[in-house]
């Protein structure tokens, strides 16, 4: 019989916990994802890619975007929502998040067919 220890586990004795780059960016796919609700009814979902080393990931992502749209504040609502959801679910620091704007489409239904 294995005799069962109590108390603290010493920190080498633990192991590691290793989260894989497609997993990151997956998660960071899906939060800029929700930073973009509603506003990507017929585009292409984010894109995202990651570098990571030791505890920081550093992110990239590529979104479709409507047109006219305030771009600024789009992408920057992107960079806060993957900040917050790859440091929380992972424990990473995420130092940057760069956003790249593949694509502006213009919107569609309301204003074509109108007579002018």
């Amino acid at each position: 019989m294995t005799p069962v220890t109590s108390g603290p586990v010493a920190p080498a004795e633990r192991g590691e916990t290793r989260i894989a780059d497609r997993v990151v960016a997956k998660i960071a796919g899906q939060a800029a994802r929700e930073a973009l609700r509603g506003n990507q009814r017929d585009a292409d979902p984010p894109r995202a890619t990651v570098s990571i080393h030791q505890d920081r990931a550093r992110v990239r992502v590529s979104v479709e975007l409507g047109y006219p749209t305030d771009i600024g504040r789009q992408c920057g609502a992107v960079r806060r929502r993957v900040t917050e959801r790859v440091e929380g679910l992972t424990g990473m620091t995420v130092p940057e998040v760069a956003v790249q704007v593949e694509k502006l489409r213009v919107a569609t239904g309301r204003t074509q067919g109108r007579a002018r």
